[in-house]
């Protein structure tokens, strides 16, 4: 499925940026020296936390040229410091770019709200909601949502 999704997207112009790196560890545990890989592999034993750095960068830089940007999940495990600085990178991009150049910057899903919150960039953003999937519906897909639709009846 996802080989396919890459190809459609592809067909559509459609740019899907992937992880470059990963922060691992043997075990979803803090620890003070994760496994920062060089390239997406991920050794065998090891397990993915978070985004690398280098992932973190391409993340940001593509942000920081967007004028709309949706953000659904966060990065890695944000609640263990040895993981949390990708998605608090996209946390303070996406705040960035809203308060320095417009950027509209939706933050759907209560985990990634509540990183945002975390991380101090709540108040810098457009727009949260905690409903991630539905968020997505109603954003990307034009879903009509039962709670939302009946206001037209009003």
């Amino acid at each position: 499925m996802a080989e396919r999704l890459l190809v459609k997207a592809k067909a559509c112009n459609v740019r899907v940026l992937l992880p470059l790196d990963h922060i691992c560890h043997t075990a979803c545990c803090a620890t003070d020296s994760p496994l920062v890989t060089e390239n997406a592999n991920i050794p065998d034993g090891y397990i993915a936390l978070d985004i690398g750095p280098k992932t973190a960068e391409q993340y940001q830089n593509c942000i920081a040229s967007c004028r709309t940007a949706v953000w659904s999940g966060p990065m890695g495990v944000y609640e263990m410091p040895s993981y949390s600085n990708g998605t608090f990178v996209i946390a303070k991009a996406m705040g960035d770019g809203t308060q320095e150049r417009g950027l509209v910057s939706i933050i759907g899903g209560g985990a990634s709200a509540t990183a945002a919150r975390v991380c101090g960039h709540e108040g810098r953003v457009s727009h949260i909601s905690s409903g991630g999937g539905a968020s997505l519906d109603l954003l990307l897909e034009g879903k009509n949502l039962p709670g939302i639709s009946v206001l037209d009846d009003l």
